[in-house]
């Protein structure tokens, strides 16, 4: 493996541990890492075979993930004090390599970019909460610096009013109901859930699910469908939810990247303030809803429904080791 001046084994290592530590439509972990020998950069690619053909037919929920992955790698190259530089997409003949990074100088101590530094602590702290919240509100300051966090990386977050909200829980609601009835999509979703013991890498733990909600308001996915003997005890969930649309101006791979990016930018913001957060993504996997969801926010392309707020640390999900292979010249 060929390394650069400034990346060595350690640094190589503390990048792939931030980027595996993103989020990822049912922890399918859809990215693989490659060093270049000709520019010394690192390359994201994606992984074709860890795709959900019936929940993300076009790879968007994919591309958000390795969004989320290439925002972590950004992060930890601040955390290494160089300056991340980052191409989206950069060869049309090769649709499988999503993203370059390249260190290059150290950054300044006036440089806007340290604002990030303060989020590589919240990486390792961040995984999705399904539990019950407990409805106290999160404050508009820290709410504020979510959306001022999805700006930052050309995205906008939506929030909803509390009818503005209802409706878009409703319209999720549909959607899992619609995927519950597709024995499909059951069987993809179920193909992702781990067994207690299991030394797999990729997908969700039983003890990761988190319980449905008893009064029925609070539409969590459910990834077991009909066999009831994996479904924990239901619980009530907060009466009133405070939830975020993640939305961008248009719905091209390179939207779908950086919204990837503004997720985890929000996510990270969320966790170094103590804010749990779960992600609503039902409604999106169907076209008429998603539509919906757009509507009537002109030139609105709805990408994920973030759910937030105070309450229980969710069970965690594995992870690959983060390894990045040298690539042929």
């Amino acid at each position: 493996m060929v390394l650069t001046p400034s990346l060595d084994a350690t640094a190589l290592e503390t990048l792939l541990a931030a980027a595996v530590a993103a989020p990822s439509i049912h922890n399918t972990q859809p990215w693989r890492f490659r060093v270049n020998p000709d520019n010394h950069a690192l390359e994201v690619r994606a992984v074709r075979e860890r795709s959900l053909p019936m929940a993300d037919p076009d790879g968007r929920a994919q591309h958000l993930s390795m969004g989320a992955a290439v925002f972590n790698l950004k992060v930890a190259a601040l955390h290494l004090r160089h300056h991340p530089e980052v191409r989206l997409l950069p060869d049309p003949s090769e649709p499988d390599l999503i993203a370059v990074v390249r260190l290059t100088g150290p950054i300044g101590p006036h440089d806007h970019a340290r604002r990030r530094l303060d989020l590589y602590d919240a990486i390792a702290r961040r995984h999705t909460s399904r539990m019950p919240f407990t409805g106290r509100p999160v404050p508009d300051p820290v709410v504020t610096e979510m959306s001022e966090a999805a700006r930052t990386e050309g995205a906008r977050l939506h929030l909803p009013d509390i009818a503005g909200t209802r409706r878009l829980l409703h319209l999720t609601a549909v959607a899992e109901a619609r995927n519950h009835a597709n024995s499909s999509r059951t069987a993809e979703a179920r193909a992702w859930i781990t067994a207690p013991g299991s030394d797999r890498p990729y997908g969700i733990p039983v003890t990761a699910l988190g319980p449905q909600d008893a009064a029925g308001r609070m539409p969590m996915r459910d990834f077991t469908g009909p066999l009831p003997t994996l479904h924990p005890p239901a619980l009530r969930f907060e009466r009133h939810a405070q939830v975020a649309l993640l939305w961008t101006s248009h719905d091209r791979r390179k939207d779908w990247l950086s919204a990837g990016q503004a997720l985890q930018h929000v996510l990270l913001t969320a966790t170094a303030h103590g804010v749990r957060t779960s992600l609503l993504h039902q409604a999106m996997e169907w076209p008429d809803l998603r539509a919906a969801i757009g509507h009537p926010r002109r030139g609105c392309h709805p990408q994920l429904l973030i759910r937030f707020g105070y309450g229980p640390d969710g069970g965690r999900t594995p992870r690959a080791r983060g390894q990045a292979a040298a690539a042929s010249p």
